[in-house]
């Protein structure tokens, strides 16, 4: 299973994930990729985080100079509006399919999975999101979902072991976390559950 980070500029922290074969998640706001594989998220927890309106043009731009070189690319979305936030994500699809060969549609609380399953496929697949009680009931069924249709599953916002342990379970591909991040230290943690999975599952 892959590991994603969010970007830092801590030139050890780089170093360390670079040598544990994890990757960055690039937001709109600093599309640096450090030289390291990435994939491409869209900016709107960040903006939901700081209170601001989700600007589509900074998206845009990154998209244009990152989307082809993107592990994947994560569709726009709506914190918390459920079916409002996979219109928005709809309206993106076309336009994302012609610029990256996989793009996420990211799911979250309130969403309802007719609407999503019509949608998903082998270019298009799943980032679970949402609040940290409704990722953990409902990352089963999302994986279910995933391994039925045969698409791709990301898992957003993955800081421990025994979350790590819970998207092996699920059957995830891939999961971000931003403990990595902030500190180096963390990763001696986090990277044997990584590697291992379900073994650690209930550790």
């Amino acid at each position: 299973m892959i590991g994603y980070a969010s970007r830092t500029g801590t030139r050890r922290n780089l170093d360390a994930l670079r040598a544990a074969g994890w990757r960055l998640l690039v937001t709109p706001a600093c599309i640096r990729t450090e030289g390291m594989r990435y994939a491409l998220d869209n900016g709107a927890w960040s903006a939901y985080r700081r209170g601001v309106a989700w600007d589509p043009d900074p998206f845009l731009d990154a998209v244009r100079q990152l989307g082809s070189g993107a592990d994947f690319v994560v569709l726009p979305d709506i914190v918390g509006a459920g079916a409002a936030s996979i219109r928005r994500s709809r309206t993106w699809l076309p336009f994302l399919c012609g610029y990256t060969r996989l793009v996420l549609v990211p799911v979250q609380d309130g969403v309802d999975p007719a609407d999503v399953v019509p949608l998903l496929g082998e270019n298009v697949g799943l980032f679970i999101g949402g609040t940290t009680a409704w990722k953990l009931d409902t990352l089963g069924y999302w994986g279910g979902v995933a391994a039925k249709i045969g698409c791709y599953l990301h898992v957003g916002r993955v800081n421990t072991q025994r979350r790590i342990a819970r998207c092996h379970a699920a059957g995830a591909q891939s999961f971000d976390g931003t403990s990595v991040t902030r500190y180096a230290a963390t990763l001696a943690e986090l990277e044997p559950a990584r590697r291992q999975g379900g073994l650690l599952l209930y550790a």
